[in-house]
């Protein structure tokens, strides 16, 4: 019995450690966010060449006027280049993208990747370029988007995330989406900057000095988060991250609960594949002062806010009920007076990571969904086994017209 008291135990504590930790770093960073960030002024400007890449796989809902909306930037138009990869797209939307002013780009691959479609493209269009800016094929910037990045680039940064943010909020799905985007904006990128560690990657949105991105992406073989590998390379090499919170580019958000269910799988899976190859050598990182390599190989195995949210919240709850329900128990060694901090911690953290805006009646609708989502994260941490080794699309374009009033 003894023995059987010892593992349960340490299990108990394990698990308050894991969760416990995971709390007061979503309270931390989500903490500092609220504080303003203010990059430093740059001493002087260039106008630099830009080539915005969109590699897109069977995009033909949108990939037309993602184009024609990427060409209405206020940067100057002789500075810029719209690249669109088309991947198997149909002949009729390649032929509607030649008419444009863009370079069209197409490729054909057994097994289709981003890093392989963005490799192919900066092979084919040459070294012209002082930045490749990277975006999704339904992705949509705001006007000054080019132009907020170049000022980054004058401020002597390599590596530039941009605001995604949502562009649409139809479904109680889309709107949870949304808001997990907003909290890990303001945890991960904006209160990360406000401590003075890099902001990190989302995939989208994201420029790099071009010759250096395009050296860096032909070591990069992932088939899906190739952001991820991307990030901890760049960490690896004590590389800043910089973020812009006033720097829009939307993206369309998952709008059914399958489709919601494959992503966060792919992005598990990715985490937990990334964690495995480089937890050493974060841990090397620490030992050598590299607090920015450490810190993203730590997010690799953390939980997801989701996971988390729905973790601390049974944890504490059951230690409740059941300090409830047996009072005189010794069978456990903790109690809700240990589980109560992760817990307040994690809902301190993620009210004040949340904007202000999806404070209101559509938001709170959408919660009611919050289990079911919690419910298939935790399901698809045992479906993780080859969810990184297969291209997985995800379609877009397919908003129905049920935006909710603001």
């Amino acid at each position: 019995m003894d023995y059987l008291f010892y593992l349960t135990s340490a299990l108990e504590w394990a698990l308050l450690i894991y969760f416990g930790f995971a709390a007061a770093y979503v309270f931390l960073f989500a903490l500092a966010s609220l504080l303003p960030y203010r990059p430093k002024l740059a001493a002087e400007s260039t106008t630099r060449k830009i080539a915005v890449l969109i590699p897109g796989y069977k995009e033909d809902a949108v990939i037309v006027d993602v184009a024609k909306d990427a060409l209405q930037q206020d940067y100057p138009a002789e500075q810029y280049d719209v690249v669109v990869i088309a991947d198997s797209f149909q002949p009729q939307t390649l032929s509607a993208l030649r008419e444009l002013p863009i370079r069209l780009v197409e490729v054909s691959f057994e097994k289709s990747t981003k890093s392989k479609a963005l490799n192919r493209a900066m092979a084919t269009i040459g070294d012209g370029y002082d930045i490749a800016l990277v975006l999704d094929a339904d992705n949509l910037m705001e006007r000054s988007f080019l132009t907020k990045v170049n000022e980054a680039f004058d401020r002597g940064y390599w590596i530039v995330q941009g605001h995604r943010a949502a562009k649409n909020l139809n479904t109680p799905f889309a709107i949870l989406d949304a808001v997990s985007e907003e909290v890990n904006n303001q945890i991960f990128r904006k209160g990360h900057r406000v401590l003075g560690l890099s902001s990190a990657l989302i995939g989208s949105g994201m420029a790099f000095d071009y010759a250096f991105f395009k050296e860096t992406m032909a070591n990069v073989k992932a088939v899906g988060g190739f952001d991820k590998e991307l990030e901890l390379k760049l960490l690896r090499d004590r590389q800043t991250i910089e973020y812009l919170p006033d720097a829009i580019v939307l993206d369309e958000k998952v709008q059914k609960s399958e489709v919601f269910a494959n992503q966060r799988r792919r992005w598990l899976s990715a985490q937990l594949i990334y964690f495995k190859r480089y937890a050493w050598s974060g841990l090397a990182g620490l030992l050598r002062g590299n607090i920015d390599f450490a810190d993203k190989v730590y997010q690799m195995i953390s939980p997801p806010r989701v996971l988390l949210l729905g973790m601390v919240t049974i944890m504490g709850g059951g230690y409740l009920f059941l300090s409830w329900l047996f009072p005189e128990t010794s069978w456990l060694a903790l109690s809700f007076q240990e589980w109560r901090w992760p817990l307040l911690l994690t809902y301190l953290g993620m009210g004040m990571a949340v904007p202000r805006k999806f404070y209101n009646l559509d938001t709170l609708k959408a919660l009611f969904t919050l289990p079911r989502a919690f419910a298939l994260m935790f399901l698809s941490l045992f479906k993780l086994k080859g969810a990184n080794k297969k291209f997985i699309h995800t379609q877009h374009g397919t908003i129905e017209d049920k935006t909710p009033k603001a």
